[in-house]
């Protein structure tokens, strides 16, 4: 068993544990490895190193307050290469599942996308028609108003335009009646400055019946 202080080295000690483990222990050979714990994280690389490299990780314990150590065992070369191997296989095997999964995330992802995309385009599509059928619908109500108020204009129109026509038709029949009540009274006036000439003729006769004749009434004087 050998012991090796890396303190020195803070957190940057782990290059030189593995020359130490590869150059300073045979293969069963432990060694203990004393380091600063520092903010925590070599306490869990070093543990990961050590199986990276195929050797036994023995123990990892708190030495005080600030140092930590680790118990390494060295395999022999077989071992750790096969060690080696199996952890190379895993990893490939972890990053191929990795893979896998990242795939089918990706392929979830993009029908998802697929799926947001087209309900956005049916939803798009379907607001559309919404607007188009309201805008039709509005034009329809407008024309449908603009037609009831123009035949209620035209409507209007032809009523005041008969109501002035029996106006000016009823003005001239009042005119008419007036024209013709002026030339009656006209007329009557006229005939009552105007006697008769047959009254006037045997009112004349009459007067010339009443004298007496002046060649009678010398005569009688004569007898």
């Amino acid at each position: 068993m050998k012991r090796y202080d890396l303190r020195h080295l803070h957190d940057d000690f782990y290059e030189r544990m593995v020359e130490l483990i590869d150059s300073g222990l045979k293969a069963g050979e432990v060694g203990i490895f004393l380091f600063e714990i520092g903010d925590f994280s070599p306490i869990q690389k070093s543990a990961d190193l050590i199986r990276e490299k195929g050797h036994d990780l023995m123990n990892s314990l708190k030495f005080n307050e600030v140092d930590w150590t680790i118990v390494v065992k060295k395999v022999d070369e077989v071992t750790r290469k096969a060690r080696l191997e199996a952890v190379a296989a895993a990893k490939i095997a972890a990053e191929e599942a990795a893979a896998e999964q990242e795939a089918i995330e990706k392929a979830a992802a993009e029908k998802a996308e697929a799926e947001r995309i087209a309900k956005e385009k049916e939803e798009a599509a379907a607001k559309a028609a919404e607007e188009a059928e309201a805008e039709k619908k509005a034009a329809e109500e407008k024309a449908r108003k603009e037609k009831e108020e123009a035949e209620a204009k035209a409507a209007a129109e032809k009523a005041e335009a008969e109501r002035i026509a029996k106006e000016k038709e009823e003005a001239a029949v009042k005119l008419a009646a007036e024209e013709e009540e002026k030339k009656a009274e006209e007329a009557r006036q006229s005939a009552q400055q105007k006697p008769d000439k047959k009254t006037t003729a045997r009112k004349t006769t009459a007067k010339t019946a009443a004298k007496p004749r002046s060649g009678s009434r010398g005569r009688g004087k004569a007898k």
